[in-house]
């Protein structure tokens, strides 16, 4: 079965959905005109709608034409990143500093090409929920669903999300059992010295000085305090101080990331940190405030759900596209907070273009809208039956 004949047949409308989105970017929680527009859409297409779940959320909730049955959630994240574009694609972001550089623009509109469909054919028992969700971009956007009560109001017996991937083969579907994605913690350490005269460096305490050891001694963390066999990443990707030439700054600030596939590697590295920290600051006779946030969390793919996304991917793609054989990712997605309270699966869709995504020059393919779309529509209709 290839794409959907229906979706197929709006295949134009769902590319000039996703050009509007991408040409009008709105970052975390300030998605108010793509929360408008998928709103405005889901009524039009009989769906009952619900706004402002996690601030700029919409819920959709959509009842099948064959009677009481489970309920699955359909899941797409809508915002962009706070970053330039320079794709040069005649549909390019007029908001400057803005950008679907993520292809978030792609996973809105292949929902609601999926809720357009099921609208229309509502050959399936039970029901769907739509959720549409704002600042996945390290913001919390599922939390915040959560904290407004998603699964409260809207209960699902399974759940499932995608998201594009340009640098696999076009049309190619991978989903990872168990364990698939990083969990992530970015941190903030502030150094507090004492400035002085960049001549006279005697009468500081300087926090370069400080920041440059302790940068070194972060890096010895994951070689040395954590199992080989256990994956873990550190980096340190910002460090800020100072304003002068001639002056030794009273402050400084390392930020980073963390990422990590178990939750006990991240204790330990979380320990550490504080560790250093402590030692440090003992050792210069300074203030040292490390500020450790868990942002996502490991993402755990359902073995079982994960074999039926498949099964239902290859109907779309056929057998030769779909695979669960996906090396684990150190990239890390908040829908993973989402599988933590129900049971689902997250695939990566490849598409033509080679230029990764967070890259500003990334380009989504459109060609991916109706297959997306069309596989969202098919795990209903297949997890779904009477």
């Amino acid at each position: 079965m290839p794409v959907l004949d229906k979706i197929a047949r709006y295949a134009e409308e769902l590319t000039a959905l996703r050009q509007d989105f991408h040409a009008n970017p709105e970052i975390g929680f300030e998605e108010v005109r793509t929360s408008g527009i998928v709103a405005d859409l889901l009524e039009k297409w009989g769906i009952e709608v619900h706004r402002g779940i996690g601030k700029t959320g919409v819920v959709g909730v959509l009842k099948g034409a064959k009677g009481p049955g489970k309920t699955i959630g359909l899941r797409a994240d809508m915002d962009a990143l706070p970053m330039d574009e320079q794709s040069n694609v005649a549909y390019s972001s007029k908001s400057p500093g803005k950008f679907h550089g993520c292809g978030h623009d792609g996973h809105t509109t292949m929902l609601l090409g999926a809720a357009r469909y099921l609208s229309e054919t509502k050959d399936f028992s039970g029901q769907v929920v739509f959720i549409f969700q704002p600042a996945e971009e390290g913001l919390g956007g599922a939390r915040a669903m959560l904290a407004d009560g998603l699964f409260e109001k809207f209960p699902c017996d399974e759940i499932y999300g995608m998201h594009n991937n340009p640098m696999a083969k076009p049309n190619l579907v991978e989903v990872r059992p168990g364990v698939a994605m990083a969990g992530a913690t970015f941190f903030d350490i502030e150094i507090i010295g004492q400035g002085s005269h960049g001549a006279m460096p005697q009468y500081s305490k300087d926090p370069i000085v400080i920041t440059t050891a302790l940068v070194q001694a972060l890096q010895s963390i994951v070689s040395r305090n954590v199992d080989p066999v256990h994956s873990a990443v550190l980096s340190v990707t910002q460090i800020h101080s100072g304003t002068a030439y001639n002056v030794v700054p009273e402050k400084a600030v390392i930020s980073g990331t963390i990422r990590y596939f178990d939750d006990d590697v991240r204790d330990l590295i979380h320990e550490r940190i504080e560790d250093l920290c402590a030692g440090f600051e003992t050792s210069y006779r300074v203030t040292i405030k490390p500020d450790l946030r868990p942002i996502f969390s490991v993402l755990r793919n359902d073995v079982e759900l994960t074999k039926a996304y498949l099964e239902a991917a290859a109907e779309i793609v056929g057998g030769d596209l779909s695979t669960d054989e996906k090396e684990l990712v150190t990239g890390s997605e908040d829908f993973a907070d989402m599988l933590n309270v129900v049971p689902g699966a997250y695939c990566n869709i490849g598409h033509s273009g080679g230029v990764p995504v967070h890259n500003p020059g990334f380009v989504l393919d459109d060609a991916i809208l109706p297959v997306g779309a069309s596989i969202y529509a098919r795990i209903v209709e297949k997890r779904l039956v009477a």
